[in-house]
C-alpha cells in the first residue's frame, strides 16, 4: 500500500479535505500542488508513492501529467474528478494511471483497493 501521497488539484478546498481524509486513514501527505506543472516538479522532488491527480487542471491536464510521470518511471497515479469517468475520452483508460476515483468517493480504502489491483 502506498504510504506517501502528493495531492495535485487546482481547488485548495479539495486539497485540504483530501489531506485530512487521507491522513486520518494513515497516509502521509508530503505535498500539494495546484497545477500540472507544479505537480510534475513536486513529484520529481518529493518522490511520493502515489500522486492523487485531478483530471482537470489549468495548465497541463491530469491525463498528460500521468503520461509524463509514467515515462519517467514515476509514482503510482490515481486520477480524480468531480465528473464521472465516462465523461472523459477513451484514452483516459490508457494513460498509465492505476485507476480513477470520483472526488465524492475518495477514501483511503478506495486508494488501497486500486493499489492492490
Amino acid at each position: 500500500m502506498p504510504q506517501t501521497v502528493l495531492i495535485v488539484d487546482d481547488h485548495a478546498g479539495f486539497r485540504h479535505a483530501a489531506r485530512a481524509l487521507l491522513e486520518a486513514d494513515g497516509y502521509r501527505v508530503v505535498g500539494e500542488s495546484a497545477t500540472g506543472g507544479e505537480g510534475l516538479a513536486a513529484a520529481e522532488l518529493l518522490r511520493p508513492d502515489l500522486v492523487l491527480l485531478d483530471v482537470g487542471l489549468p495548465d497541463v491536464d491530469g491525463i498528460e501529467v500521468t503520461r509524463r510521470l509514467s515515462r519517467m518511471g514515476g509514482p503510482m497515479v490515481v486520477l480524480t474528478s468531480s465528473r464521472d469517468a465516462s465523461d472523459y475520452p477513451p484514452h483516459f483508460d490508457h494513460c498509465g494511471a492505476r485507476g480513477f476515483i470520483p472526488k465524492a468517493e475518495l477514501s483511503g480504502t478506495a486508494i488501497a483497493a486500486l493499489a492492490a489491483a
